[in-house]
Order: structure tokens, then C-alpha cells, then sequence
């Protein structure tokens, strides 16, 4: 089974200097500490690792760069590194990944030529990639990620392994 990564606008209009989390969720019903609480059982049952952010950046720099190597695949290079150093950065170390020196800084640790993520983020060149991903993720009808899809039908939110299993089975 191949697994397609899809990008999902979650807060695009989330400004360059990114929002506090009680300025993204005011006027909701949303426990913050709650939520990282449940998040970081899941992430903990999974063996990953999960901080306790205090803001949300805007991460459609950080969708272009992981949409480049994924294509790269298509030319021997294998950089699926970087999805987990956007992962670490984001939601470990709470860096904001819209900021082209930490993206830049995260491609360098991962392994990735700098050179060309610098290139990447500089054209814009998968930013029309990034728009059909976005649409693609709304004619699945996603609202939140993650969102798992598998032959039309699909699971959202972080998930336990079985749910993920069961979702196959049952498509």
C-alpha cells in the first residue's frame, strides 16, 4: 500500500509571527491544557515525543518544503527526513516553522541541500503543488488533521493503531 502525504490548510490565515494558542481558540469551547494532555498520551503510546506548544504558526512554507521532497523521491534522493524534523520542530520544540531561517535551519539537520530548499522557498515553486493538495484534502471533505483516507472512507484526528488497522479492513 502506498501512503500519499496530502497538505490541509488548518490556519492558513495564521499571520507570519503566528498566534497564541489562547488567541486561536478565544471564544471556543477548547481546554488547551486538556488537549495537550490527550495528545501527548497518544504520542507517548506511539514512542514519539510531544511539547506543550504555546503558539500555532502559519505552516504553508513548511507544507512547500515537505511537498519538494517528497517529489524528490521521483528523482533517487531521499529526503522523507524533513517531515520528521518539521514534526520535532512544530510540535516538540515549538519553533515557528513559517520563518525561513528555521526551515533552512531544520533542512540542514535533516540532510537536505540547503542550497535548494533555500531555492524551493525563495521561487515558491511548489506553492501551486500546495494549492491542489488543499484542494484535494477539501474534496475528501477533511476538517482537521490528521485525517487518514483509505478507498473514500476516513478516520480524523491522532489515532490508536488499531483504529488505522480497522479503517483498512473494514474499506
Amino acid at each position: 500500500m502506498k501512503v500519499e502525504l496530502i497538505h490541509f490548510p488548518l490556519h492558513p490565515d495564521t499571520p507570519d509571527s503566528g498566534l497564541t494558542l489562547e488567541e486561536l481558540f478565544r471564544g471556543r469551547d477548547y481546554d488547551i491544557d486538556g488537549n495537550f494532555q490527550r495528545m501527548k498520551a497518544l504520542t507517548e503510546a506511539e514512542g514519539l515525543e510531544y511539547g506543550q506548544r504555546t503558539h500555532t504558526y502559519n505552516s504553508r512554507k513548511a507544507q512547500e518544503i515537505g511537498k519538494w521532497a517528497d517529489d524528490q523521491l521521483n528523482h533517487g534522493n531521499d529526503y522523507q527526513e524533513i517531515h520528521m524534523g518539521l514534526y520535532r520542530a512544530y510540535f516538540v520544540e515549538g519553533l515557528n516553522i513559517g520563518e525561513d531561517q528555521v526551515l533552512l535551519d531544520i533542512a540542514s539537520q535533516c540532510g537536505l541541500p540547503v542550497d535548494e530548499v533555500s531555492e524551493v522557498l525563495n521561487s515558491r515553486s511548489y506553492s501551486e503543488a500546495i494549492d491542489k493538495d488543499w484542494e484535494k484534502s477539501r474534496s475528501y471533505g477533511v476538517t482537521g488533521v490528521p485525517t487518514f483516507v483509505y478507498k473514500g472512507r476516513g478516520v480524523v484526528g491522532a489515532q490508536p493503531y488499531e483504529m488505522l488497522e480497522q479503517l483498512v479492513k473494514e474499506s
